[in-house]
């Protein structure tokens, strides 16, 4: 066992919420406030010359404004942050060809008193972890002759102690839908194991299979998408019945249904990282999706069919990535992400590039060497030999079958873990 420090978030509730939610609402509408104002600049720059401003530019536009001072200047700096990265990610959409992507709004919700996240530094909160207290710093705007800051009292899991972290980096005030929460990025010193082996796996992520994994010693594994796609459904029923989209009622629904998603999400990341172990892989080899949208021939948006667009602009792909990196980590696996361009038109066994030999979304036949295999095994077999090539011993091997009929794992309710598709009901 290596000691590292790694980065990690731990939720906390208010104790004393009602003494405090007054004075969260109003920074949590002050943070409302200045995106708005920085998403109009932004609007107004990009249609008189073209141009996104990055986040220093922003800041120096708007660090005069009366909205600026709402807030505690560092909590200010990172709501102009937030939006800044949010309108780079979408223009990087727009260039890709995604044309149905939209540049961020403005964060007002009906009549309702918009209340975004704020974010504080190190100069914005002290820590008293021996009372389970954090002040927050208000903006001078906000600030009034007898406080100058909001003392929360917090509860932790009881399994966390903000005593032992190595430092709290940030601590941010997270509005649920229904009361105020506490979030803490802490540096953390924790146990980190030795790699368990140096075997490879590729993992093809997909809208059919949320996961196909390819193990460099000749097995394969699929998750499909089978709860996900049900709450999906489910959950969109139930919200169009609510008539506004902005109710009280369907911004639970979504809640509940993103709460869900998350799970599924630890759930498989875990899992995955333990089949790894159990496997003794050291490096988990993941398909960057960056740009998937994108036709090669023409720049244009791909058309993945009406459910196809939808999942796809669901899944949170590179939020799964990340969770799978970081639970890697305290295993000593390594997790690398590759290009995934070509993996789906090219044979893992000759390396013949044909789009036509992917027959259906789930089938490949190679016209070269007649291999037959599940498509997103094949991508996520290619996915792996972009970090370690087959070996000659490999490849006399594949008449097994291990392309063509991969282990089905889905995720079972009831239990809440992943289990073979024939021990699941669903």
């Amino acid at each position: 066992m290596a000691k590292q420090v790694v980065t990690r978030t731990y939720t906390a509730s208010i104790r004393n919420q009602q003494q405090v939610s007054d004075d969260l609402d109003s920074l949590g509408f002050s943070a409302s406030k200045l995106w708005n104002v920085g998403r109009w600049v932004c609007d107004r720059v990009w249609s008189e010359i073209g141009h996104i401003p990055g986040h220093n530019e922003l800041t120096s536009y708007l660090k005069s404004h009366e909205r600026y001072d709402d807030l505690h200047s560092q909590s200010s700096q990172r709501v102009l942050q937030e939006l800044a990265e949010a309108f780079t990610g979408w223009y990087g959409k727009r260039r890709n060809g995604e044309t149905r992507a939209n540049p961020p709004k403005y964060r007002k919700h009906g009549n309702e008193h918009p209340r975004s996240t704020v974010t504080f530094k190190a100069a914005g909160f002290k820590l008293d972890t021996k009372y389970g207290r954090v002040r927050l710093s208000k903006g001078s705007n906000l600030k009034e002759y007898w406080s100058d800051f909001i003392l929360c009292e917090y509860k932790t899991r009881p399994d966390v102690d903000l005593s032992t972290v190595e430092s709290v980096q940030q601590v941010r005030a997270v509005w649920t839908g229904t009361e105020w929460k506490l979030q803490f990025v802490c540096k953390v010193e924790g146990k980190v194991s030795e790699a368990p082996g140096e075997k490879t796996v590729g993992v093809d992520l997909g809208i059919n299979n949320f996961a196909a994994l390819a193990y460099e010693d000749g097995h394969s594994e699929l998750y499909p998408l089978n709860c996900l796609k049900q709450d999906d459904y489910y959950f969109s029923k139930r919200i169009a019945r609510c008539g506004d989209s902005d109710s009280d009622q369907a911004t639970r629904l979504n809640q509940k249904k993103s709460a869900r998603r998350t799970y599924y999400f630890h759930a498989l990341s875990k899992h995955i990282v333990q089949r790894c172990v159990d496997e003794e892989v050291g490096t988990i080899v993941v398909g960057d999706l960056s740009g998937i949208r994108e036709d090669e021939g023409n720049g244009e948006s791909k058309n993945w069919g009406k459910h196809g667009n939808l999942d796809l602009h669901s899944w949170a792909f590179d939020r799964f990535t990340s969770m799978l990196e970081y639970k890697a980590e305290m295993e000593g696996i390594a997790v690398e992400r590759v290009s995934e361009r070509d993996t789906s038109k090219s044979c893992s066994c000759c390396g013949r590039k044909r789009k036509a030999n992917r027959v259906e979304r789930g089938l490949y036949v190679c016209d070269e060497c007649g291999t037959v295999a599940n498509a997103d095994v094949n991508g996520a077999e290619n996915i792996r030999q972009k970090v370690s090539p087959s070996s000659p011993s490999l490849s006399v091997n594949r008449s097994n079958g291990w392309l063509a009929q991969p282990s089905r794992l889905l995720f079972d309710k009831d239990t809440g873990a992943f289990a073979p598709q024939e021990q699941v009901t669903s």
